[in-house]
């Protein structure tokens, strides 16, 4: 059985020459099934070089560089002003040819092509935002009513001023929030054969607790565990108990805008208590800028990570285990603080 070289490994200039001397064996009068054997090559490659030759002259037969065209790329320019887009702006307001709510591959693949007409695959632009150290994470949501202005003035002035007060008269500086928690809260995942889903077994009885907390960024944390609605007893309770727990120094509290906090009742007993603690409410929709938050976010996804409460005591039992294990741990505390949208409040 006759065999055939795979002229595939050669360099282009070692298969440039060996096409050559194949049709100049032709044109001078030798068989192409002769040459074919003689160079270790197909009749039907022979064949190719010879009629190629003929119609695109012999230079035709020369090497050419091998690999497709150059892939498009950015210019340094050009991506740094993708970068700058990225971190501005959300694809909804720069109108690109389909709806996108995140920046995804596609949305950032459309937005290069809109600006610089550059057409690049999802693998590059992947390779892209690798190198621009961007990652896909879960979003924090931000309500629409959100005032930017409001909380630029909470970021740039009044927070400042709250700190050199709090410098001045030697208080200290807490934020407080509230949260539920309910017993059919699910959280985390679990490992199951593809398309089957891991069963979680629980009570069918629903019920819940809530939860008021303030913490500092030294480390400190305080608590209260209440049944029922947040309502202006539990809210007054939890500030004198706040201040009877540090009676040196005055308290500068900050809290989200929730109608308790503004409460008629509230604003005159702090009139009346006014050199012991004073209350500072939140640019409106801002969750984000409250330490506390990512304290209520932890607890929803670690009270219930070793044990499903079989009703409401287990359920507050578990809740205050985990509160004091966060209580005695200053260090977590202070981590809240270092988040992107709450590290302005760490000093």
């Amino acid at each position: 059985m006759s065999t055939t070289f795979d002229n595939r490994n050669l360099s282009p200039e070692q298969q440039e020459i060996l096409r050559q001397k194949a049709v100049k064996a032709v044109i001078a009068g030798d068989k192409q099934v002769q040459v074919a054997r003689t160079l270790e090559v197909s009749t039907w490659s022979i064949c190719q070089w010879v009629k190629q030759a003929r119609q695109k002259g012999v230079s035709s037969l020369k090497a050419k560089r091998r690999g497709g065209c150059k892939p498009a790329a950015l210019k340094g320019w050009q991506a740094a002003r993708i970068v700058g887009i990225i971190r501005e702006k959300n694809p909804d307001q720069l109108k690109l040819p389909l709806p996108y709510v995140l920046w995804t591959r596609e949305s950032v693949q459309k937005l290069i092509f809109q600006k610089y007409g550059v057409q690049l695959a999802l693998r590059t632009i992947s390779d892209y935002l690798a190198r621009w150290g961007m990652t896909p994470q879960k979003p924090v949501s931000r309500a629409y009513q959100q005032n930017s202005e409001a909380v630029r003035l909470w970021l740039e002035q009044e927070y400042p001023a709250i700190v050199e007060r709090a410098k001045k008269e030697k208080g200290l500086i807490f934020w407080e929030d509230e949260m539920g928690l309910r017993s059919d809260h699910v959280v985390g995942r679990g490992f199951s054969l593809k398309g089957v889903k891991p069963v979680l077994e629980r009570t069918g009885d629903r019920f819940g607790c809530n939860m008021i907390s303030a913490i500092s960024n030294l480390g400190k944390l305080y608590f209260s565990i209440f049944e029922g609605s947040f309502k202006i007893p539990v809210f007054l309770d939890f500030l004198k108990r706040l201040i009877q727990q540090n009676k040196k120094r005055k308290l500068f509290l900050i809290a989200d805008g929730h109608p308790v906090h503004k409460a008629r009742m509230i604003k005159d007993w702090l009139e009346e208590n006014k050199s012991r603690i004073e209350l500072f409410i939140l640019p409106g929709y801002s969750p984000e800028r409250n330490p506390d938050e990512l304290l209520n976010q932890e607890l929803k996804s670690t009270v219930f990570r070793s044990k499903r409460p079989a009703n409401k005591t287990e359920l507050k039992a578990l809740l205050r285990k985990r509160l004091c294990q966060i209580q005695k741990n200053p260090l977590k505390i202070q981590a809240y603080f270092q988040a992107r949208y709450t590290a302005y409040a760490a000093a």
